[in-house]
């Protein structure tokens, strides 16, 4: 059976950056990702999605239509759970 592509794109993500949190949802063509890792620390949300999109390249050109990104640092995740 073939591994769901939220699971294949959990991977990427994660095989890229040290992720504290990940979260991929979808409905096979159309995702979000919430990521949380200390790599985002002092960057700008640009340069923060750019790392995630970089770690999807090749699924980005065939497989994925849409992905919704949002990026926190862990102490941003941790406010935003308060």
């Amino acid at each position: 059976m073939e591994e769901p592509l939220t699971e294949i794109i959990r991977g990427a993500i994660l095989a890229a950056l040290p992720c504290q949190s990940l979260q991929v949802s979808g409905d096979g063509q159309h995702f979000e990702a919430v990521v949380v890792s200390a790599a985002f620390e002092g960057k700008s949300r640009l340069a923060r999605h750019q790392l995630v999109l970089d770690s999807l390249k090749e699924r980005l050109k065939e497989e994925i239509h849409a992905l919704s990104i949002k990026t926190f640092t862990p102490q941003q995740w941790q406010e935003t759970q308060h």
